[in-house]
């Protein structure tokens, strides 16, 4: 099979398409023909060799954590999903033809598997955050970076809970973020005074990485009500680093649900072949992304 790989940390050049031996199902695992794979930060992360202790990987390595596609091996002790079935989930090595999943739901009716790859890892965090940071229903969300993948289901996910959000963007990106329930403005310059305009902040999420922990806990008033997923400096503010995946099958259950409801959609802005998935890591770390970005194979 073609599988995208990197024998050294490195930039986006490290990046090779390579002939490689099929991975098989083992116990409780199932294997997929991949139809496309979810583009996420934390791939460029791990493929740079940065410190992320809930990915630890050994070079060689594959890239990739979210697919979806057709299953074609179960292992033993799986019950539920059958060969032919259309599922969409977490794996290892996804930048491939085949891969192996470790969680996975069947994916909901009417989805296409490109759509299908670009919710698994940003619905789990979305979920996730939200639990962290202890933000409750008739309560004001804070979200920085609101209209990438993971903003644009926690502005989704919260506005199902009755939880108002404030979602920071680009320009070009409000009507977006207005369409999703939030209450948009604008980063860069005043964008504090801005949000204090707009009413009390009971909680923050900062998903960019952008360097705004200080002000967050400014807004928030207590760094334990803050949670960042992009800033590996947070703690030193005494702001929780949240990077770690919890319960993946359970967020594609509830994911699935929101779907089928309609109460979740996240669009694809750009969609690459496995040759390009150095340029994949390129856009992904340039951010400013609307939606998702995915490989399809």
């Amino acid at each position: 099979m073609r599988k995208v790989s990197f024998a050294e940390f490195g930039g986006p050049d490290v990046l090779h398409l390579l002939d490689a031996e099929e991975p098989h199902a083992g116990p409780g695992r199932i294997r997929i023909a991949v139809r496309a794979a979810g583009v996420n930060p934390v791939d460029w992360r791990i493929r740079e060799g940065q410190k992320l202790s809930a990915h630890p990987i050994e070079l060689p390595s594959g890239v990739g954590l979210d697919a979806a596609g057709v299953v074609d091996e179960v292992g033993e002790g799986v019950e539920g999903v059958g060969i032919g079935d259309h599922v969409f989930g977490e794996g290892f090595d996804t930048y491939a033809e085949f891969a192996v999943m470790s969680a996975w739901a069947r994916m909901p009716e009417g989805l296409s598997f490109a759509e299908a790859a670009g919710y698994p890892s940003v619905v789990e965090t979305a979920l996730r955050v939200i639990r962290e940071v202890g933000v409750e229903p008739g309560q004001t969300l804070l979200v920085s970076g609101a209209s990438g993948g993971v903003g644009s289901a926690v502005l989704q996910i919260a506005r199902d809970r009755g939880i108002a959000v404030i979602g920071t963007g680009g320009a070009a990106n409000q009507d977006y973020l207005r369409g999703l329930g939030a209450v948009a403005t604008t980063y860069g310059e005043g964008w504090v005074e801005r949000v204090r305009g707009l009413g009390r902040v009971d909680a923050a999420l900062d998903l960019a990485g952008s360097g705004v922990i200080r002000e967050l806990v400014e807004l928030t008033g207590d760094p334990r009500k803050v949670i960042s997923i992009a800033d590996l400096g947070a703690p030193d503010l005494g702001v929780r680093f949240s990077g770690v995946a919890g319960s993946v099958p359970d967020a594609l259950v509830e994911a699935a649900d929101l779907i089928a409801r309609g109460r979740l959609h996240i669009p694809i802005e750009k969609s690459y072949s496995l040759t390009e998935a150095a340029t994949a890591h390129v856009d992904s770390r340039a951010g400013h992304t609307r939606g998702r970005r995915v490989i399809v194979v």
